[in-house]
């Protein structure tokens, strides 16, 4: 199970953006979560998902969006979920609450944790390799992720030149800088990895 604990930066000197933040998390990760997110401490939020791609597209979103730290525990957990994620235990929800607190001291707001740890692939490889990711993104312009987001969506490069009245060989250029395709490309390795320690550690036949 993926639990991801995600704390709001500096809550106390600006707005509380935890609801927003919630729902933004149900529209993303829909009948992937495996528990709904839910507002568990101050300007805390929780939730859990079955799914390394929902895992990895939800951390990936709340950290584009800035102002938060983001914890991400691996592990088993007890099962069934109960209604409320505030009651969820197991070895995913102490992994989490480790993970979002060494976030607090990572650059780019992330940190990767398993419970217990355990041999290759482990959580702190998966979270250099999605740190890579981050600084990639991190470097991205306005223009850039206006192409990203668009190809992301299904469109071609022609399309997307169509779209936003540009030639092709401008979105070529916008999408290398952007660092498009080696995005294309880590997203589903990343999550084939986080799905390879999520079944050690969680065994799919213990579930």
């Amino acid at each position: 199970m993926f639990v991801l604990t995600i704390d709001q930066r500096r809550s106390r000197d600006g707005t509380d953006r935890v609801d927003h933040l919630i729902e933004r998390l149900r529209a993303l990760g829909g009948d992937e979560l495996a528990a709904a997110p839910e507002r568990t401490a101050g300007d805390e939020v929780q939730t859990a998902t079955e799914e390394p791609e929902c895992a990895l597209a939800l951390l990936l979103a709340v950290l584009r969006d800035g102002g938060w730290h983001v914890g991400l525990g691996i592990g088993s957990v007890r099962r069934p979920l109960l209604s409320s994620i505030r009651s969820g235990a197991g070895d995913a929800f102490v992994a989490a609450r480790r993970a979002v607190d060494a976030a607090k001291s990572s650059p780019l707001g992330l940190a990767v944790r398993a419970v217990p740890d355990h041999d290759a692939p482990t959580a702190e490889h998966v979270e250099a390799l999605i740190d890579l990711l981050l600084a990639v993104r991190d470097r991205r312009s306005d223009a850039g992720w206006e192409v990203s987001d668009l190809l992301d969506g299904g469109s071609t490069q022609a399309q997307v030149a169509e779209r936003l009245a540009v030639t092709p060989q401008a979105v070529s250029l916008r999408a290398r800088a952007a660092g498009w395709r080696w995005d294309d490309a880590a997203r589903p390795a990343l999550s084939t990895l986080l799905g390879m320690l999520d079944r050690q550690l969680d065994p799919p036949e213990e579930r």
